[in-house]
């Protein structure tokens, strides 16, 4: 799967590439300093974008690491929810078992009573639990987005201060 970055970098080296060659027609000796000049901008630039491809990526692992660890934990939640639901449905019918035999039928129902308080405790810290993931997950979400963002201006100001170099040059040249 093809990244926006991943495409932004193939369309450079294919204008480079192109640019080079429809230079190359062109070189005379008065003009190959401006052409190694813009040679060393396109590696400037070069190395902008990598840089701005691993910060991304840097970025979006993070808040993807961010919530594997926060669905993972949730997941255990509602495993113990569901051991605690099949705990108080086997205390449900031991204590049917021993209504029908009068046997242990005090120790039966104290059983399932804690089996019940045990279930409605965990659904309760649950609902909670999943309640502040979601808040947590979309200020998260937020605060890596406007983090990405300040990169994406970061690197953009630094291309348009090789670039306004780069024209500064040429027009002083």
């Amino acid at each position: 799967m093809e990244t926006s970055s991943d495409i932004g970098r193939w369309a450079a080296l294919q204008f480079q590439n192109r640019l080079c060659s429809v230079l190359v027609v062109f070189i005379n000796p008065w003009g190959l300093k401006y052409f190694l000049k813009l040679a060393e901008l396109f590696e400037k630039l070069r190395k902008v974008e990598a840089r701005v491809a691993s910060d991304e990526d840097l970025k979006l692992s993070e808040l993807l690491r961010y919530y594997v660890l926060n669905i993972e934990a949730a997941k255990d939640l509602l495993l113990r929810r569901t051991k605690s639901l099949a705990e108080y449905e086997n205390s449900n019918k031991a204590l049917d078992k021993a209504r029908l035999k009068s046997k242990d039928v005090k120790q039966a129902e104290l059983h399932q009573q804690q089996c019940c308080q045990k279930f409605e405790k965990l659904s309760e810290s649950g609902k909670q639990e999943l309640t502040s993931f979601k808040q947590r997950r979309v200020s998260a979400f937020r605060k890596n987005l406007v983090e990405m963002t300040e990169l994406e201006i970061k690197h953009a100001k630094n291309n348009i201060s090789l670039l306004q170099s780069c024209i500064d040059l040429f027009k002083n040249s």
